[in-house]
C-alpha cells in the first residue's frame, strides 16, 4: 500500500506536509488564475518576499526550538532597515549593513538577557521590544519614509544587498541560502544545537545534563535579532526606501510560517527546511490575491482563512501518519 510506504516518511520529516500543501496551492492557484500566478515574473517576485520572510522565520524557529518565542522581529525588521538606509548615504554601504544587522543581534540580546534574567515570559519581553522598537521607527522617522535615490544606489555593496541577480538568481535567495546552510551545519554537527533543542524538549533535563540553558536561549534569540535585522537591510536594499510601518505583522507571518513548517511552538522540534516553506507558502497566498484583484477590506481576512485552512491540513496529514 503507498499509504504504508508514506506513513514512515511523514512521521521521520515534520516538514513533508507543508511541502504537500505548497505542492496542492502551486497546482490550485495555477489552475484558477489564468495564467497571471504562474508566470516569471511573479513566481521571482515571491521568491523575493520568501527569501526576506525566511531569513525571519530561519530566526525565530531557534528561538521556538528553545520554547521561546520572539514576537519583536517585525519591529526588528524595520529598525534595523532605517539605520541602514540612513547611514547608507554617509558611510559606505557595507559598513552601514553591518551596523544596522548588529542592532538587530543587539536588540536579540536585550530581549535574551531581560527573558533569562528575570523569567519574565518571552511573549512579555518580545510584546514590549515590539512596540518599543515600533515606537523608535516611528519617531526616527517623523512618520516620513527615508529612501536613497536610484542614481545614487550603485557599487557592489549595493549589488549584493540591493536584491539584484547574480547568474540570474536574485541576491536574497543566496543570502536565504547561505544562513540555512550555516544553521543546519550548526544544529547537526555543533553541541550547540544539541543544546538547543534539549533546552526547548526539557529545562530540568538540560540542567541536569550541564547545559547553560540560559546562555542558549540568549544565543537563539541573538541569531534571531541578527537574521531578521539582514532581512531587513536586504528588503531596504530592494526598495531602497523605509518607513516606521515597515516590517508590520511580519512577526505573525514568521512564526505562521515555522508552525506551518513543523516547528512546535512547545519547543524541542524544528525544521528549517519547513520554515522557509512555510514562508513560501504565506507569499503565494499574498500574491495569489493580489494577482485575482482581491479587495482590501477582505485581503487580510482571505489570507487568515487559507493560513487557518493550510495549518489545519499539516495537522491532519501528520495526525494520519502517526497513527
Amino acid at each position: 500500500m503507498p499509504s504504508l510506504a508514506i506513513k514512515p516518511l511523514v512521521r521521520r520529516h515534520t516538514e513533508i506536509g507543508i511541502v504537500l500543501i505548497s505542492i496542492l496551492l502551486v497546482l490550485v492557484f495555477t489552475a484558477t488564475s489564468e495564467g497571471r500566478w504562474a508566470n516569471a515574473y511573479n513566481i521571482g517576485t515571491i521568491l523575493q518576499v520568501t527569501a526576506t520572510l525566511g531569513l525571519m522565520s530561519l530566526g525565530v524557529a531557534l528561538v521556538i526550538g528553545t520554547g521561546e518565542i520572539d514576537i519583536s522581529v517585525g519591529s526588528t525588521f524595520g529598525i534595523a532597515a532605517i539605520i541602514y538606509l540612513w547611514l547608507a548615504v554617509r558611510v559606505d554601504p557595507a559598513l552601514a549593513a553591518l551596523v544596522a544587522v548588529a542592532a538587530g543581534a543587539a536588540i536579540g540580546a536585550f530581549n535574551g538577557v531581560l527573558i533569562a534574567r528575570t523569567g519574565t515570559p518571552s511573549l512579555i519581553v518580545t510584546l514590549g521590544s515590539l512596540m518599543i522598537f515600533r515606537g523608535l521607527a516611528i519617531a526616527l522617522t517623523s512618520g516620513f519614509a527615508i529612501s536613497i535615490p536610484y542614481k545614487e544606489r550603485g557599487g557592489f555593496s549595493y549589488f549584493i544587498l540591493g536584491g539584484d541577480k547574480i547568474y540570474n538568481v536574485n541576491t536574497g535567495l543566496i543570502w536565504l541560502a547561505a544562513a540555512l546552510i550555516v544553521l543546519t551545519l550548526m544544529l547537526r554537527y555543533m553541541a550547540w544545537g544539541n543544546r538547543l533543542l534539549a533546552v526547548g524538549g526539557s529545562v530540568e533535563s538540560a540542567h541536569s545534563r550541564g547545559v547553560r540553558v540560559n546562555r542558549t536561549k540568549i544565543s537563539a534569540f541573538i541569531i534571531c535579532g541578527l537574521l531578521a535585522g539582514l532581512g531587513g537591510v536586504l528588503e531596504a536594499g530592494k526598495l531602497g526606501s523605509a518607513d516606521g510601518s515597515m516590517g508590520r505583522l511580519m512577526e505573525l507571518q514568521a512564526i505562521a510560517a515555522c508552525v506551518l513548517g513543523g516547528c512546535l511552538l512547545a519547543g524541542g522540534r524544528i525544521s528549517l527546511i519547513g520554515a522557509i516553506m512555510g514562508a513560501f507558502v504565506l507569499s503565494s497566498i499574498q500574491s495569489y490575491l493580489i494577482v485575482m484583484s482581491v479587495q482590501p477590506q477582505w485581503f487580510v481576512l482571505l489570507l487568515g482563512v487559507i493560513v487557518v485552512v493550510a495549518a489545519l491540513g499539516v495537522r491532519s496529514l501528520r495526525r494520519w501518519a502517526l497513527r
